[in-house]
């Protein structure tokens, strides 16, 4: 393999190095090796890659091992610091901006280098911050939930590594316990403390130094369970994850203590004996999936996804739709119709109004699930929605299967039945042509404004985590 740039870099600062601790011009040391002056000058420019036969050469001139001339270690800090200024020069965040390189002369003082790397370390700063347009947080957020529609959304290494835990923390059976839980954190070095003055930013901060993990006293509305906070925070020293680089990095990291909290909640060899034997009876039920092992429902919906296809051959999809009709959370493996935007986007989009996930926001009873056929391009399609409210407006869950599925689940035998044509507009979104006709020009609606137009993405290593707040709390408990 050739060498990088930077090799030849520090090649050449360590050749000039010693041929200046030896008094000797290009010139010399080049009759003394047997090439010209100006071939040493590009070989210490890092320009040329010399031959063995020239370093032993320039070596032995030298009174030096080949080894010396080969080592990755800058010769002193002045070389160190016009390598480091180099690489910097070459990134592509500093070429973007269409400024030419400082040329680095014999007489420029070790200051003003520095004064330079400091610019160019806050720029590459600037840029880890913030982490991605919205753009390009959609952009990786489509591609990680393609990839997993590729996985089934299926995770065996964290499957097991749950396992695991979990029977080094003495876990037999039913609903995961919060004393469970505190002996996982003890096994790995950590104690649970819950306090009052969390960051308002962060669900929970890990203080790595003294091995404590600081939680809210109870449960955040929204299905944040103390359980899968503290299973979350745990994950990510589990699964060696690091500081994340960029906003793909970080979403990623997060669909996996996600997914480590779920097994742990619902353990897959328990869960899967619990969905095979609801299966064969042909009882299937998400809201008894969720009672059985204590969680909640979107939970419950969320860990079939992960079980489902792998473990009884049954594709679904899964929706989370807020009061607004826009989905906030999606999984998909059965082909189920739904909108995108031209970067294949669906979260955020508006779900269709003849589908279950925002039907069922004009039910009566809302502490049961509804049931509905729904007719669509792609198929028939039967699912379960259960709605609820959290302090942010209304919401759904649901989950659904392709028609010939229906028959696992209980449910499967409703009357209710709708035809979408989505992402069609004349399905729910265009308006009948008489009724355009009629009020086209004749109305003024006030728009509500929605806020979060204004808000710029959150920015950060952790985005939205305010670092000043989490440090000082930090002092604070320390």
């Amino acid at each position: 393999m050739p060498p990088s740039a930077l090799e030849l870099s520090t090649l050449g600062h360590r050749i000039r190095h010693q041929r200046i601790s030896h008094g000797f011009t290009l010139d010399e040391l080049g009759e003394r090796v047997g090439v010209a002056g100006s071939q040493l000058s590009l070989i210490e420019n890092g320009k040329r890659e010399p031959k063995l036969s020239l370093l032993q050469a320039i070596a032995t001139a030298t009174g030096v091992e080949v080894g010396d001339l080969l080592s990755t270690e800058p010769p002193n800090r002045r070389a160190a610091l016009e390598i480091e200024l180099e690489r910097a020069q070459a990134s592509s965040v500093f070429r973007q901006l269409g400024i030419a390189p400082v040329k680095v002369s014999k007489g420029m003082a070790d200051d003003t280098i520095e004064s330079i790397l400091g610019l160019h370390r806050e720029l590459q700063r600037r840029e880890r911050e913030a982490i991605a347009t919205p753009e390009e947080a959609r952009r990786a957020n489509t591609e990680l939930r393609l990839k997993m529609r590729d996985l089934d959304n299926y995770r065996p290494d964290i499957e097991k590594l749950a396992e695991k835990q979990l029977k080094a923390a003495g876990h037999v059976s039913g609903a995961l316990t919060h004393r469970t839980v505190s002996i996982m954190a003890e096994k790995l070095g950590f104690e649970l403390i819950y306090v009052n003055d969390l960051p308002h930013s962060a669900r929970s901060v890990t203080d790595l130094e003294h091995g404590r993990i600081y939680l809210p006293p109870a449960s955040i509305p929204g299905g944040h369970g103390l359980r899968s906070m503290a299973l979350q925070a745990m994950a990510h020293r589990l699964l060696g994850h690091k500081r994340p680089t960029d906003y793909a990095d970080f979403l990623q990291q997060r669909l996996e203590i996600n997914y480590y909290a779920a097994c742990c909640l619902m353990p897959e060899t328990a869960s899967v004996a619990f969905l095979q034997q609801a299966k064969k009876d042909r009882n299937l039920a998400v809201e008894d999936f969720r009672d059985a092992f204590g969680v909640t429902h979107e939970a419950a919906g969320m860990r079939l996804t992960n079980l489902a296809t792998q473990h009884l051959g049954i594709r679904l999809h899964f929706l989370r739709v807020d009061g607004s009709g826009a989905i906030t959370r999606v999984y998909e493996n059965d082909d189920l119709p739904l909108p995108a935007d031209v970067t294949g986007a669906v979260d955020g989009q508006i779900a269709c109004r003849r589908f279950s996930a925002r039907a069922a926001f004009s039910e009566q009873n809302r502490t049961t699930e509804h049931y509905q056929y729904t007719d669509t391009p792609a198929g028939t399609y039967w699912c379960s929605t259960q709605t609820g409210t959290t302090s942010e407006g209304e919401f759904s869950i649901t989950v659904g299967v392709p028609f010939d599925d229906a028959r696992w689940f209980r449910g499967r035998e409703t009357q209710k039945r709708a035809t979408s044509t989505c992402p069609d507009e004349s399905c729910c979104r265009r308006p009948a042509a008489d009724v355009a006709e009629r009020w086209a020009g004749k109305a003024w609606p006030s728009a509500r404004v929605h806020m979060q137009m204004f808000s710029p993405l959150p920015r950060g290593t952790f985005p939205g985590v305010d670092d000043n707040e989490v440090y000082a709390f930090l002092e604070r408990h320390a």
